[in-house]
């Protein structure tokens, strides 16, 4: 009807940024956020530039993720580079930025994985009551598989379990692989350092899911076929080999893990150079430090566990070269823009003799091919000085050194 058309008309004039569309990503932006934001209980939102190239690839897997979770998590987006005033308030600087937001109020960085599926159950485990009831024993063991770190209360009303003053220890027949001490308490930040400090484990399972969480602290991984639905004795043999060592060396600062190489492939291709060939069906092993340091076991990973032990002792020691992703050092730089690797980087831009000018640009960056000539004309203009050195390097193919933070 006319009046129909009219309501509708007025309802995209006062909400110009929210797109009505068959996709399930609500488009957001700053004249609408706050009023649509708070329409959901739970919601995901991806802050994006239409030219990044990250922001792309995700895009697919996030319209799938969308789709499942349509009619429990709402999932939306905001284009940056036309809504600067909301993104400004949330603190995005790089793109994509994902952030879960509850009722309209920003709660969490998100900091799951980028898949469909990875997104659709992390999600999924954002909803749903704080605790749940558990019945039987199947139910308790479903709920621990479904959780990195979980906290099980008994009743003493129903169960013949009790808790007194003194330490005790509590286990069920669940199949749980670890028994713990427990001690009463009633102190909330007690309970939260307890579980941020054991709920891992001596070797936990490295997925997507929890990497940012295991990532706060240096974490050595061994990478290899890992799968715990249909290889359980299979997984358990390297992971047992890697807990041996690590008994050896804990409490010196270093944490320990397993992964699947397949789920992190990309990232050891980006990250450490792996070759889709490389390792085999023997662990590859890494160590990635807090501070962005990196480092690779080049000698085989041995049954025994010895070159796992070596390898520590020569950590711990501090005679460990990082793994550095760079490109080879140009033979020639004699262009008025000075190319820098990563290898490079110290000679040429932490010279003490020089004031250095660096641009880190990407060659798939609009931005970064639209400065290039007014960049080279600089160069060029300053070329005489010998005090004063341009320079460029790619941050895509090369390792930014730390203190340098290159966001987009």
């Amino acid at each position: 009807s006319v009046m129909a058309a009219a309501v509708t008309f007025a309802l995209l004039a006062c909400f110009p940024a929210a797109v009505l569309s068959r996709r399930d990503v609500l488009e957001l932006g700053d004249e609408d956020f706050d009023y649509l934001a708070t329409e959901h209980e739970t919601m995901l939102v991806k802050f994006y530039a239409p030219w990044c190239g990250h922001c792309k690839k995700l895009s697919p897997d996030f319209e799938k993720a969308a789709t499942r979770l349509k009619g429990t998590v709402q999932l939306a987006k905001v284009d940056c580079t036309a809504h600067s005033e909301i993104c400004g308030r949330f603190g995005v600087s790089g793109y994509p930025t994902l952030k879960i937001f509850r009722n309209g109020k920003e709660a969490a960085l998100y900091d799951g994985p980028r898949s469909a599926e990875g997104i659709y159950q992390y999600m999924k485990k954002q909803t749903g009551p704080d605790s749940v009831q558990l019945q039987t024993e199947e139910d308790l063991q479903t709920f621990i598989d479904n959780y990195d770190a979980s906290i099980v209360g008994k009743n003493r009303h129903t169960h013949t379990h009790t808790h007194t003053h003194t330490h005790t220890h509590t286990h069920t027949d669940a199949g749980l692989d670890h028994i713990y001490t427990f001690y009463l308490t009633t102190c909330l930040s007690a309970v939260t350092t307890c579980l941020s400090v054991c709920s891992n484990g001596l070797c936990p399972h490295l997925t997507m899911e929890n990497r940012d969480r295991l990532r706060v602290r240096d974490l050595l991984t061994a990478f290899y076929d890992l799968d715990y639905h249909h290889n359980i004795r299979g997984s358990n043999y390297w992971r047992n080999r890697v807990m041996k060592i690590a008994s050896k060396f804990s409490g010196r600062g270093l944490a320990f893990s397993v992964a699947n190489k397949k789920d992190f492939l990309s990232e050891l291709e980006e990250d450490f150079g792996l070759g889709t060939s490389d390792g085999g069906e023997l662990p590859f092993v890494t160590i990635r430090t807090k501070l962005g340091h990196k480092y690779t076991m080049r000698e085989e990973f041995t049954r025994d566990g010895l070159s796992l032990e070596r390898f520590l002792e020569d950590y711990f020691a501090g005679r460990l070269k990082r793994y550095i992703k760079s490109e080879a050092v140009p033979e020639r730089n004699a262009a008025a823009v000075k190319v820098v690797v990563a290898e490079s980087f110290d000679e040429v831009v932490n010279d003490p003799e020089k004031d250095v000018l660096i641009q880190f640009y990407s060659r798939s960056c609009p931005h970064c091919k639209k400065l290039e000539p007014v960049y080279r004309e600089l160069a060029e203009t300053l070329i005489s000085d010998p005090n004063i050195v341009i320079a460029k390097m790619n941050a895509a193919d090369n390792d930014v050194p730390l203190g340098y933070d290159v966001q987009g």
